[in-house]
């Protein structure tokens, strides 16, 4: 059967890798392509699979979000790299026809898992495994509704016939779909797993930033509130810490990788910190280093890397090859957390004095040793939103943070002027892949201007 990369059908490999962190990708079982599951350590192995599948996102990831905003830049401005920094991204971009198929992939995967919860009998397993399932189709599918708009809900395991599910569904209907999986997923997963593993915080903290995307900031409040108050997670003391101290208190859900291992490595890092020859991708651009406080003393050493200010020195890596690296992919932490609670509490207005905002804003201020919000003063949507720029820099939130902020277009269309490139609103979302509008017979539809 041809592989078609909207609707994977493939069923799941026949062995699963390994991974020697607390997330073991070992099979508990294998089952073939015409295989059905019987047991729960069968359906065990599928969801194992679908964090394997998880592991492709972040690969190239950075190259259609903080390339595409005011942060990053290419080094050489070459080939189909170039094109995210200046805003003529093709629709045969290779990197953006990946992320959709491996975005696909992993819903295609939790699918599987959905469909085959009947062969678990205890009732604790199979929550988990659902919440699990869920938790990732929810995360891929808003993946691909943040980077393309209108895109295909894929709700269950379909075949090369089931053309219905080829169509684009609007995207404030895929943004209801993913908040319906993620309120069932935080109700059924534990408070904590295995590093690497979803749980309820996880769900709830997505779901959070989920709603804040579709407007509903009461709704983003009202999940985040208790991530902010309880105390399962919390700031690391050290900034470098987060990154450099991996399976950390401050993450509520990352994608782990091994060093040195051919099926459990990433090479993000090298693309952005290696020595020698290199592609040079997620370079600083000169807004970013100008725009940084000479006072952000604390993060900038991590920000910035110490052996090329061209470069973030969040990923620098230990790897013995530099292609096979180890530094896992952090998909959502407590600063982020506390940073949208604010947000959320903000709501539509400009500026907000609620205590408790300002304390989650300044929970993080402090943690960098930058000024506080103090003595009456309120808390500005400009201020939040620098500070999210800057604490979360290179970890794929800037795009998204600009469009949820509703200045996207004019602080894209500076830095387009200033860089020497072009920007039009419709730059905001990436064209659909050339390849799946043909596989899909026209169904699917392309984005304006493209």
């Amino acid at each position: 059967m041809k592989l078609k990369n909207i609707i994977i059908v493939l069923a799941l490999a026949t062995a699963f890798t390994s991974c020697e962190e607390q997330l073991d990708l070992a099979p508990l079982s294998a089952v073939g392509d015409n295989g059905f599951y019987t047991s729960a350590d069968e359906v065990e192995g599928a969801v194992i699979a679908i964090y394997d599948g998880l592991q492709t996102l972040p690969l190239r990831e950075f190259a259609l979000t903080e390339m595409r905003s005011d942060n990053a830049k290419s080094k050489s401005r070459e080939g189909d790299w170039a094109q995210f920094e200046a805003n003529t991204v093709a629709p045969t971009n290779q990197a953006v026809g990946q992320y959709w198929a491996a975005n696909y992939n992993v819903i295609f995967r939790a699918n599987v898992v959905l469909e085959n919860l009947d062969s678990v009998s205890v009732d604790a397993d199979r929550k988990q495994f659902e919440g699990e399932a869920k938790f990732a189709r929810a995360l891929a599918h808003f993946n691909l509704v943040r980077a393309f708009g209108d895109v295909p809900i894929i709700d269950q395991v379909i075949i090369q016939t089931d053309e219905d599910y080829f169509d684009r569904d609007a995207a404030a209907s895929v943004l209801a779909f993913i908040d319906a999986d993620l309120a069932s997923a935080a109700s059924l997963l534990p408070e904590s797993n295995e590093f690497g593993r979803a749980t309820s915080g996880a769900a709830n903290g997505l779901l959070g930033k989920v709603r804040l995307t579709a407007g509903d900031h009461a709704g983003a409040a009202s999940v985040l509130a208790p991530l902010v108050n309880g105390s399962t997670y919390s700031l690391m003391s050290d900034y470098s810490d987060v990154f450099y101290q991996e399976g950390n208190n401050e993450i509520l859900f990352a994608i782990p990788y091994v060093n040195d291992d051919v099926n459990e490595s990433q090479d993000f890092s090298y693309e952005m910190t290696a020595f020698g020859v290199r592609a040079g991708l997620n370079y600083l651009t000169d807004d970013f280093k100008n725009s940084m406080s000479p006072d952000d003393t604390l993060r900038a050493p991590v920000i910035v890397s110490s052996n090329n200010a061209n470069e973030t020195g969040k990923y620098l890596t230990t790897s013995a090859d530099v292609r096979r690296c180890g530094n896992d992919w952090i998909v959502l932490r407590h600063a982020d957390v506390l940073l949208m609670y604010a947000e959320a509490v903000m709501g539509t207005s400009t500026q907000t004095a609620d205590a408790n905002a300002i304390a989650a804003y300044n929970a993080v201020r402090k943690r960098a040793g930058q000024s506080e919000v103090t003595g009456g003063d309120a808390l500005t949507k400009e201020a939040l939103a620098d500070e999210r720029r800057f604490e979360l820099a290179f970890e794929n939130h800037r795009l998204y943070d600009l469009i949820r902020f509703g200045n996207a277009t004019s602080v894209l269309a500076a830095h387009a002027a200033a860089t020497g490139n072009a920007f039009e609103p419709t730059d905001l979302l990436l064209p659909i892949p050339q390849a799946e509008i043909n596989i899909s017979a026209g169904k699917l539809t392309q984005n304006p201007g493209y």
